[in-house]
């Protein structure tokens, strides 16, 4: 075993190309923690808004290694470790928030962020699902119940988050609305499942409640963008309608709650890492998701792949939005 390895990390905050390869230590577990050989990460928003300090809040100490999701081999395990034993295929969500991350050889993290990966991909493509296939898991379990027939608006269908959310919500058997910014975006979103798909930049709020819900608005909208679209989420909700959301920056005029008797839940599902507390809660999670995975139920869709070293290029790219699914780093 090296007592070396090979990470990427920000000294400071800063522009993409603020990271640098440097050798550190390789982390010892600690007795409820498993060491992980990195197979492969993925960029989320989380990811490039730590390194841009726009949540500085959030940031691992400097020098920092940053990235949550991982896929990977158990290399070694905690004293109290029951769960996992070296050489066990996992993936999971560590750090790179709150602690040290990823973007490295070796990364170390509490057993209970960890799940045995799917079986049905290639332990490669498992590092694309940890945050976006927990955070849809819980808008669309924890902060609602989606029942058979209900109708069902996914914002952002073909990003990381959508593009779960839409096959999720079609596993549930909703009748699901997906929006997307162009035809290509579209016809992703109906081969992920949506029953509609709307050109929302060609298409207004009412225009596609009256086309596509039944009622005075939907049932549930489903919102991993927030800012401007979590108001138009207010709009397009039926009475004692549900919006789920990741956003929690914005300022939002929520007076349509009140009147229309409208229940909103926010996920944030790093939250656990960042506290030290609950952790059993990812693991349990990513455990279900990998049975949906091998059940054909979920798939994730990786656009690009880049090697660790590329990381400056993948954020690029993740900050554009020209792309769909998940941008996913390779340990080459």
């Amino acid at each position: 075993m090296p007592s070396e390895m090979t990470a990427h990390v920000i000294e400071e905050f800063g522009d993409p190309d603020v990271f640098t390869e440097t050798t550190i230590d390789v982390p010892d577990p600690d007795p409820d923690e498993v060491r992980v050989e990195v197979v492969a990460s993925s960029v989320n928003p989380v990811d490039y808004k730590i390194r841009q300090g726009a949540i500085p809040d959030f940031a691992p100490e400097l020098p920092a290694t940053l990235h949550c999701d991982v896929s990977g081999v158990v290399s070694e395990v905690g004293a109290d470790v029951t769960r996992f034993e070296e050489g066990d295929e996992v993936y999971g969500m560590p750090g790179g928030a709150g602690r040290q991350g990823s973007l490295a050889e070796y990364v170390v993290g509490h057993v209970g962020t960890f799940a045995h990966a799917p079986a049905s991909i290639p332990l490669e493509d498992a590092a694309a699902l940890p945050v976006v296939a927990l955070t849809a898991w819980e808008m669309l379990t924890d902060k609602t119940t989606v029942s058979l027939g209900e109708e069902v608006l996914v914002y952002g269908a073909t990003g990381g988050v959508g593009h779960v959310g839409v096959q999720l919500a079609d596993w549930f058997g909703a009748d699901v609305t997906a929006t997307a910014s162009s035809e290509e975006k579209c016809a992703l979103a109906e081969e992920l499942g949506a029953d509609a798909t709307v050109d929302y930049t060609a298409t207004d709020v009412a225009s596609y409640v009256e086309e596509y819900a039944g009622g005075d608005g939907f049932d549930v909208v489903f919102d991993p963008v927030g800012d401007d679209h979590l108001q138009t989420a207010f709009e397009a909700v039926g009475p004692f309608g549900t919006v789920v959301t990741t956003e929690s920056s914005s300022t939002q005029d929520i007076s349509a709650m009140h009147e229309r008797s409208l229940e909103l839940g926010v996920v944030l599902v790093i939250l656990p890492v960042l506290l030290g507390e609950h952790q059993e809660r990812i693991g349990d999670e990513l455990a279900d998701i990998a049975t949906l995975v091998d059940d054909g139920v979920v798939e994730p869709h990786i656009d690009a792949r880049f090697a660790f070293e590329d990381v400056a290029d993948a954020h690029r790219l993740g900050e554009s939005g020209d792309f769909q699914g998940k941008l996913l780093l390779v340990n080459e």
